[in-house]
């Protein structure tokens, strides 16, 4: 089957971007399965979505296979794009956004290629490799996994000098690296299982191997194999939704743009077309008078309600803006009892009473006192 996304990302390569090519990415989807009923995938670099919307068509191939892509870029016209293709897409900053831990089942990464800038003097281990926006990319993302995710990494595989290789070998299991079929970017694509790291686990003959044929591969030493036309071996099962760890998912951006919140509030406004009926905005509303004058308890109430203020006019025709309010106040209360050998002991109480207090501004036209501010208490 023809590629139904790809042939749309031509329209992007520019400005030194150049996104998961036909060919590759068709060989990589045979390479997935997904037999569950429900996953989440992610694509930290998503570009312009269509690599992740491919590999989503891809495992969601029968109904009662529900794929749910993420993806976040940096881009705006790619992100935008990807909006369209993607249940889930940010525009921003991967370093800005709150994502759940081991929460995806499949983690498609192809990251921006090249030298990270960095001070060297603040390393703590000299034996540190180089840094590299491959390895960067990988350390903020691999923990979004679930333990049984799926890996897919595409890096030059000059990238892969001991350090990064010491770091996938020593969180996923049954690591496949193989060359992609087109070499312009010189890229190895790798898949991996991811594992709970245990300390007994870089003492086995599988991390050692994994570790010692990716150096070899970053070193030039040996060349791996192409990735096949044709998946022969196991497929790489995508687990789902329901094997991640609990608790609510997060996929978010701290500082939201205007635009996207727009965007958001259109597609889940929420409560917000129930405004008018939960706050009785338009409705009319009598107020009855009380049966007996309020008492100080009672107005302190209103006050502190908010309900004392406004434009009341009186019977006379006065117009007033009233503000009401309460502030709190000392009342002391004086009283004598005796005490030893005929003395009396004089007893001040001071109890804190909160005191109602309505401040008006005279708007009557033509009012003596037009524009005076008076208290009432």
């Amino acid at each position: 089957m023809a590629l139904i996304f790809q042939r749309l990302a031509r329209n992007f390569i520019k400005n030194g971007y150049f996104p998961t090519d036909a060919d590759t990415l068709g060989r990589i989807v045979q390479a997935l399965g997904f037999t569950g009923s429900r996953c989440k995938i992610l694509d930290p670099c998503c570009g312009e979505g269509t690599a992740l919307a491919e590999i989503k068509h891809a495992l969601a191939s029968s109904p009662e296979h529900q794929v749910e892509a993420y993806g976040v870029e940096y881009d705006s016209e790619r992100a935008w794009h990807a909006k369209q293709l993607l249940d889930f897409c940010i525009h921003g900053d991967l370093r800005d956004c709150m994502i759940s831990a081991r929460q995806y089942g499949l983690l498609f990464l192809n990251p921006p290629y090249g030298d990270a800038v960095a001070d060297r003097g603040q390393l703590s281990d000299p034996k540190a490799g180089r840094l590299r926006l491959e390895k960067e990319f990988y350390r903020r993302t691999n923990g979004l996994l679930q333990f049984g995710g799926v890996l897919v990494l595409i890096v030059p595989y000059y990238v892969l000098d001991e350090e990064f290789s010491s770091w996938i070998a020593t969180h996923f299991h049954d690591v496949k690296a193989l060359m992609a079929p087109e070499q312009q970017f010189k890229q190895a694509v790798i898949f991996g299982i991811r594992h709970k790291i245990r300390p007994e686990w870089t003492a086995t003959d599988e991390y050692k191997g994994t570790r010692e044929r990716l150096v070899k591969i970053g070193r030039g030493d040996i060349t791996a194999e192409e990735l096949p036309e044709t998946w022969n071996d196991v497929q790489y099962v995508v687990p789902g939704a329901d094997a991640g760890s609990p608790g609510a998912s997060r996929f978010e951006l701290v500082a939201l743009d205007g635009l996207q919140l727009a965007d958001t509030l259109g597609a889940r406004p929420g409560l917000w077309k129930q405004h008018d009926q939960l706050f009785n905005i338009g409705r009319s509303v009598s107020h009855k008078r009380p049966l007996c004058d309020v008492s100080n308890w009672h107005l302190a109430l209103m006050l502190a309600a908010g309900q004392v203020s406004g434009v009341v006019q009186g019977k006379d025709g006065r117009v007033f803006v009233v503000r009401g309010d309460t502030y709190k106040d000392k009342q002391v209360t004086t009283s004598t009892e005796p005490g030893a050998k005929g003395q009396t002991i004089t007893v001040r109480t001071h109890t804190d009473i909160f005191v109602p207090a309505i401040r008006g501004l005279d708007m009557t036209p033509g009012s003596e006192t037009l524009g005076d501010v008076f208290t009432i208490r």
